[in-house]
């Protein structure tokens, strides 16, 4: 992510210099800053100073505000890892078949996440299905006395429940599990 940043800014500085035909050792001379400094910001190598970078804007005759809009917003990125946690907490509380948890996590995030409603309504569609399997797995136990359907029932529970959340946490459609496929086109990750 930090040198994400770092390259993005460099690439700039570089197109920005081309554009203006000159060279590094130009830049340089009109920055204050070595040749190899400005080699090293333009690859990323390094995270320019404030000052070096009002230099290089001063010296590019562009707004120095230019190179910091340029940079993602490291509290947004922050912020978005940690909506994909709760996500994944709202998803992973799938994996126990009461429905009280999921309410519980949606209850307390829903407005404060993007897509928390939508999540929330895929993933208690799906305690329900797992739910029918459970009373269906039990029936099968009662008349027959065969536990391998309610076995496989809480297996299968497990796996997408812990499938979908590792999807969601890392920020990739879990649409692409088929029991979530209810209807809905759209992307549900965020």
């Amino acid at each position: 992510m930090y040198k994400k940043k770092k390259m993005e800014t460099g690439k700039l500085i570089k197109e920005l210099r081309i554009k203006k035909g000159m060279t590094q050792e130009e830049l340089a001379d009109k920055t204050e800053v070595t040749a190899r400094t400005i080699q090293r910001i333009e690859n990323g190598d390094v995270d320019p100073r404030v000052y070096t970078l009002q230099m290089i804007a001063k010296a590019l005759e562009v707004d120095y505000n230019l190179f910091v809009e340029n940079e993602p917003d490291e509290e947004q990125e922050i912020q978005q890892v940690n909506s994909n946690n709760w996500l994944g907490l709202l998803h992973f509380s799938g994996i126990i078949p009461l429905i009280f948890p999921t309410v519980l996590i949606w209850n307390l995030k829903k407005d404060k996440i993007k897509g928390m409603s939508d999540h929330y309504r895929d993933v208690i569609s799906f305690q329900l299905k797992v739910w029918i399997g459970i009373l269906a797995g039990s029936w099968i136990y009662w008349k027959a006395n065969v536990p391998i359907p309610l076995i496989l029932v809480f297996l299968v529970n497990a796996i997408f429940s812990i499938f979908s959340t590792i999807k969601v946490v890392s920020g990739e459609s879990y649409k692409d599990i088929s029991v979530f496929k209810s209807g809905s086109k759209n992307d549900k990750t965020k």
